[in-house]
C-alpha cells in the first residue's frame, strides 16, 4: 500500500471536491437511472447473495430507487439511507428509509448492534469523512457483520473526493482497504469481480465489525 496513505495523514486536500456547493442541490432532482450496467448488476447481486445473511436486517446506505438485491431472497428488513426521497420512496426492497446528507452529519441516528449487513455501492468517492462514517457503520453492525461497498469507473467527478480521482481501480480499493482498517474493520479483502473488458468495471471490498 502506497506510504502516502499508511503512514502519514492524509495529504493536503485529500477530500475537496471541484464541487464544493450543497450537496442537497445536487441530488435534489431524482435520477431512477442504474450507475453501472447490467452485467455488473448481476456481478453485484451474485455477490450480495453469497455475503449477505439471508433473513438479516441490512443497511443499505448512499442508496438509491435499486438495491440489487437477490429478488428471491428475503430479508428481515432493509433499512436505506440517500439524497433524494423520491428516489427512495421508489426502491421496493426497501422496509423504511432515511434522508440525510453525510457529508454534513457523519452520525447515524441509529441503535448500536442493530445490523447484520451493510451496503455502499458506488457511492463511497463522494464522502468527505469516509473513515468516520464507516466507524458509524461498525457502530450499528452486530459483531461480524460485513460491510460490503462496491464501485465501478463511474462517478460524478465534480461530487468526488480528489484522494479518489487521483487513483486507478486498484489504488483506489487500496483505499477503500483502509478507510475499513482505520475505522476499525478487521478481515478486509477486495476483489475485482469484473475487469471492464466486456462490461463496466466493478470492484468490492468487504470488512467486517
Amino acid at each position: 500500500m502506497a506510504a502516502d496513505l499508511a503512514d502519514s495523514p492524509w495529504p493536503p486536500g485529500a477530500f475537496a471536491r471541484q464541487d464544493p456547493a450543497d450537496d442537497a442541490v445536487f441530488y435534489a432532482v431524482p435520477r431512477l437511472v442504474t450507475h453501472i450496467d447490467q452485467s455488473a448488476i448481476a456481478a453485484l447481486t451474485a455477490f450480495y447473495r453469497q455475503t449477505l445473511p439471508v433473513g438479516g436486517a441490512l443497511l443499505d446506505l448512499m442508496s438509491s430507487w435499486v438495491s440489487h438485491l437477490p429478488d428471491d431472497v428475503a430479508y428481515d428488513e432493509v433499512i436505506g439511507h440517500g439524497m433524494n426521497a423520491e428516489e427512495l420512496a421508489a426502491n421496493p426492497r426497501l422496509s423504511r428509509w432515511f434522508v440525510q446528507d453525510l457529508n454534513r452529519e457523519p452520525t447515524l441516528g441509529l441503535p448500536n448492534a442493530s445490523f447484520d449487513a451493510a451496503m455502499i455501492c458506488v457511492s463511497i468517492q463522494y464522502l468527505e469523512q469516509p473513515v468516520r462514517v464507516i466507524g458509524e457503520i461498525a457502530r450499528v453492525m452486530r459483531p461480524g457483520a460485513p460491510l460490503v461497498i462496491s464501485f465501478s469507473n463511474r462517478c460524478f467527478p465534480t461530487k468526488a473526493v480528489a484522494i479518489w480521482r487521483s487513483r486507478d481501480a486498484r489504488g483506489q480499493a487500496e483505499l477503500v482497504a483502509l478507510y475499513m482498517r482505520r475505522a476499525g474493520l478487521s478481515d478486509v479483502a477486495a476483489s475485482r469481480l469484473l475487469d471492464g473488458r466486456t462490461s463496466d468495471p466493478l470492484t468490492v471490498v468487504v470488512g467486517r465489525a
